[in-house]
C-alpha cells in the first residue's frame, strides 16, 4: 500500500504534534509517535505491485500542484480506531484530490482504494491510532480541553510506504500565482 500526503507549516505541524503527543500521554496509545508518524494528510491510497509505477505519475504532479491553505475546524473519528482533526474540505482541497486521483487512476495493476476517490473521501488528519473503544474517549476529552481551529498550510506532498512507514518522493509544492 502507497499513500500521497501533503504535509503543512512549520506553525501547523508543532499545532497537530502537540495533539498527538496530548493523545498520546492521556490514553497511553503511543502508535503514532513510536511510528514516527508525521502530521498529515492522505489525499489517496493505492495497493501497487511497486513504487516505480507511482513514480511516474508523481513526476506528473509535480507540475500541476500547488500550496494551499486550509481551515482545520473540528475533530472526529472512524470508528473504531482512529481519531482524527478536521478540515473544511474547499475548493483547493477538493481540486488536489481530483488532480491526484485523474494521475493514478490508470496506473496498471494498481488499485486506488475507494475511501479515496473524489466524492468518497474524507479529508482528515489522523492524531491518534488503533485506539480502543476507552482510548477514543479519552482521546476525545482531551481535544475537548486543547483544540482550537486554526489555519493551515500546505507545503509539501510525497509518496509514501506503509508499515511501517517510509517516505519514497517528497517535494515542496510551487507558490500559487
Amino acid at each position: 500500500m502507497y499513500l500521497v500526503s501533503v504535509y503543512f507549516d512549520k506553525t501547523a505541524v508543532h499545532i497537530l504534534q502537540r495533539y498527538i503527543n496530548k493523545i498520546a500521554e492521556k490514553t497511553g496509545n503511543s502508535f503514532m509517535v513510536d511510528n514516527n508518524v508525521p502530521p498529515h494528510m492522505t489525499i489517496s491510497a493505492i495497493e501497487a505491485r511497486s513504487e516505480n509505477a507511482l513514480l511516474g505519475a508523481m513526476d506528473n504532479l509535480r507540475n500541476s500542484l500547488f500550496n494551499g491553505t486550509i481551515s482545520i475546524v473540528s475533530v472526529g473519528q472512524l470508528l473504531p480506531y482512529v481519531f482524527y482533526a478536521t478540515p473544511v474540505l474547499n475548493g483547493y482541497l477538493q481540486d488536489l484530490s481530483e488532480k491526484v486521483f485523474d494521475e493514478v487512476k490508470s496506473i496498471p495493476e494498481s488499485t486506488v482504494s475507494r475511501y479515496y476517490k473524489p466524492m468518497s473521501w474524507l479529508p482528515h488528519i489522523t492524531l491518534g491510532k488503533t485506539l480502543t473503544k476507552e482510548q477514543m474517549q479519552m482521546a476525545f476529552s482531551v481535544m475537548q480541553e486543547s483544540f482550537v481551529p486554526f489555519e493551515a498550510a500546505i507545503t509539501e506532498i510525497g509518496l509514501a510506504r506503509v508499515n511501517p512507514h517510509r517516505d519514497v518522493v517528497r517535494w515542496e509544492l510551487k507558490q500559487q500565482q
